[in-house]
């Protein structure tokens, strides 16, 4: 926690007007109010933490609500001691009440019940962000602060009534936003809680029901949208919340999750589970892209993944013929009747494999009812079942562990089985699907198959776990039998009482002995997948990448169909031609709203108005935004030649900030200046783009795309190198 010092403003002497007593003397005072009360507010967190981890862990819910009390302390700890006094973004002073509100990252109350700060993801702190000059929701005024190293080195005020003016503002010729918007750029995104603007705003705190399209071109604000967004919904919806499954915020790559990875916590939110598609698949970080674009529209569509139900209910049909199981006592005949009646025992839903268990324990049950041996009981017939090879063999070979990357493997080199699971195919791209060589080298397209085939058939490791941890507890429960035993027969041949003999005897016979008796700490604990899910939210950023197949594996994750959708249809690189209604409704997506933003922040005049004419030339209708501020810098045009003396340049002249050359792989990254490719620069910004050679990324629809997106990616500088 940053200390308060003997004031929390720290303005530079060009500001000094802004150093006037009648101006800050009020915040000096509540800040000072807040440093105390975060003192205190630490220190009883500190010690309920320490309290809850001596305290004894219990078991069941009990451990449960414990550990969640832990992380719940934890998790407050640690965002109060990140920021301190800079937990506050601003104030607010409505119209008709002169007593300023302080808008905090998270709610701050004293010892007294006084509110210091409301937190900003609360109705009471909206007009903060939302209010403007056309509605002004209640306001006099806003302050808002820009914090550096735990003081403020700066703030701005605007006034919403005439009589607001005198005496109570320092007006200044930027706002908060504007100003921000000419920093310099870090390899890590900040969060831009100080500065969100009204139409920002009202996306982030709309409703979760259904889908809601964030649609908006480069530069406006769609991915603090989309981070913020996930941050509100989880504090306002109880829904939402992470026993009911939470949130899950899916990025385009890798690069970009790096980037925007400390947005979350800082907005106190940690509990977010962020990833790529690639990351839902085990297979997905090896997987190459398809190099056939006939075979990437095919695997593009929803229908190669439905198929995969047709091909795992081939391994469900139930053997046609009978069955003869020996046992010491007798033979019992398995009927085809028999064994459909075993397969209809898996309860609809069940992944394969682990329906498995469900389709053997009725087989069994079936074969005790059928076996007449008197004198044998059900527990010595069931150990003779088990240790039956026959009949163990059968079983395996009718309803067998199945592997996902096995199943899709003989799609791609068994074209039969292909032709059986998805007949709709013609002769031609049957054969255009087939690589027999090497089935398992998998490509970006065929994960959301593989997803759907993991989903279906569950985890075959769980069933081998559960077989093994039957066998364990089997072993004890045989050997607690033995002990049970000697026990009684201790208790009987040692001439105790009689009542008190046959009350021990009756215990260890009862369940609750058995049970407790039991040790299922040999059991062995699997590592839990986060990103299985279900999640209640999904977040997708970019989603306008997505093909109607990628969008089945968040579908399956999010059964509530609650979603953000983030995206613009002009970044497209393969083709947007529908509308995002259309879209969505073919995947499975229905009570859409659409949210457009339509104001570049990012993006000086300068460059858009050289990347426009480019991504009109291929898309008419793209939503081109406007840009609302002037860098002064012209985009520079040259040779390839110069990119290192563009580069030197730049850097001897800027001592803070970061670059980007795009479309070089020649070039090596250095600590300020990234190396990317168009593709890996969507959703990243900086200081300088030096763009190489643009006309080589490509013709028609997917190269215009890349070089609009590559081009948008500058805060203020723009350098295009071309070949001579």
């Amino acid at each position: 926690m940053n200390p308060l010092t003997t004031s929390a403003f720290d303005l530079p002497d060009r500001l000094s007007a802004k150093a006037d007593p009648t101006l800050i003397a009020d915040d000096e005072r509540h800040f000072a109010d807040i440093a105390e009360c975060l003192e205190q507010t630490v220190a009883e967190l500190t010690d309920r933490l320490a309290a809850e981890r001596r305290a004894p862990g219990g078991e069941g819910r009990q451990a449960m609500d414990r550990d969640t009390e832990i992380h719940r302390l934890t998790a407050r700890l640690r965002t109060l001691r990140r920021f301190g006094l800079d937990l506050c973004l601003g104030r607010m002073v409505g119209a008709d009440d002169g007593e300023p509100v302080y808008v905090g990252r998270l709610g701050l109350t004293d010892s007294t019940g006084r509110r210091l700060l409301v937190d900003w993801r609360s109705p009471a702190a909206e007009p903060f962000f939302g209010a403007t000059h056309a509605n002004p929701m209640g306001l006099a005024s806003r302050r808002r602060y820009r914090w550096t190293r735990g003081l403020i080195g700066d703030y701005w005020d605007e006034v919403f009534t005439p009589d607001a003016f005198a005496g109570h503002a320092a007006l200044d010729d930027q706002s908060a936003f504007i100003a921000s918007l000419g920093t310099n750029r870090s390899a890590r995104m900040r969060d831009v809680l100080g500065t969100i603007q009204a139409d920002q705003d009202a996306v982030i705190r709309a409703g979760s029901r259904g889908a809601l399209v964030v649609d908006g071109g480069p530069g406006t604000g769609k991915t603090v949208v989309a981070l913020h967004r996930s941050a509100y919904l989880l504090y306002s919806d109880p829904r939402l919340g992470h026993r009911r499954g939470g949130v899950l915020f899916v990025g385009p790559h890798r690069p970009y999750l790096a980037y925007v990875s400390d947005v979350l916590p800082s907005l106190g939110e940690e509990g977010v589970q962020t990833c790529t598609l690639r990351d839902l698949v085990a297979e997905g970080a090896e997987a190459t892209v398809e190099t056939d674009p006939e075979v990437a529209a095919l695997k593009a569509s929803a229908d190669l993944v439905r198929a995969v139900e047709k091909a795992v209910r081939f391994y469900e049909e139930p053997p046609t013929e009978e069955l003869t199981v020996t046992t010491p006592w007798t033979d019992v005949q398995l009927t085809a009747d028999d064994w459909a009646t075993a397969f209809d025992a898996a309860e609809p839903g069940t992944p394969h494999n682990e329906a498995r268990h469900q389709v053997w324990e009725e087989l069994l049950t079936i074969l005790e009812d059928k076996h007449d041996a008197e004198n044998v009981s059900p527990q010595l017939l069931r150990r003779s079942l088990l240790r039956n090879r026959e009949l163990v063999t059968a079983f395996d070979r009718a309803w067998p562990l199945l592997e996902a990357a096995d199943v899709v493997g003989d799609l791609w080199s068994v074209p039969a089985y292909l032709r059986l699971c998805a007949p709709w195919l013609s002769p031609d791209e049957v054969r255009r699907l087939q690589r027999k060589e090497a089935p398992q080298a998998w490509t970006v397209s065929d994960l959301p198959i593989l997803d759907a085939a993991r989903q279906r058939l569950g985890d075959p490791e769980e069933a081998r776990r559960r077989r093994r941890d039957q066998a364990v507890l089997a072993a004890q429960r045989e050997r607690m039998e033995q002990v049970v035993d000697n026990l009684i027969e201790a208790v009987s041949n040692s001439g105790a009482d009689g009542d008190d003999g046959m009350g021990l005897v009756r215990m260890l016979r009862g369940e609750d002995a058995k049970v407790s008796l039991v040790d299922e700490g040999e059991l062995a604990v699997p590592e839990p997948d986060l990103l299985a899910g279900p999640f209640a939210h999904v977040v997708v950023d970019e989603a306008q990448e997505l093909t109607d197949a990628e969008w089945q594996m968040l579908l399956v994750r999010c059964p509530s169909r609650s979603f953000t959708v983030v995206g613009d249809r002009a970044q497209a690189r393969h083709g947007f031609t529908e509308s995002w209604e259309e879209r969505l409704r073919r995947i499975g997506l229905d009570r859409i709203t659409l949210a457009s933003l339509t104001i570049n922040y990012r993006t000086p005049e300068e460059v858009m108005a050289e990347a426009e004419p480019v991504i009109r030339a291929a898309l008419p209708d793209a939503n081109v935004p406007t840009s609302i501020r002037s860098s002064g810098i012209p985009v520079a045009h040259g040779s390839t030649s110069d990119r290192d003396t563009v580069l030197d340049t730049w850097l001897a002249t800027h001592p803070e900030g970061i670059a980007c050359v795009i479309g070089d792989p020649t070039f090596r990254a250095t600590p300020r200046v990234r190396s990317l490719t168009p593709e890996l620069s969507k959703g990243l910004e900086f200081d300088l783009v030096v763009l190489v050679d643009p006309d080589r990324f490509g013709e028609g629809i997917e190269g215009a795309v890349d070089h609009y997106v590559a081009m948008t990616r500058t805060t203020r500088q723009l350098a295009v190198l071309t070949s001579p």
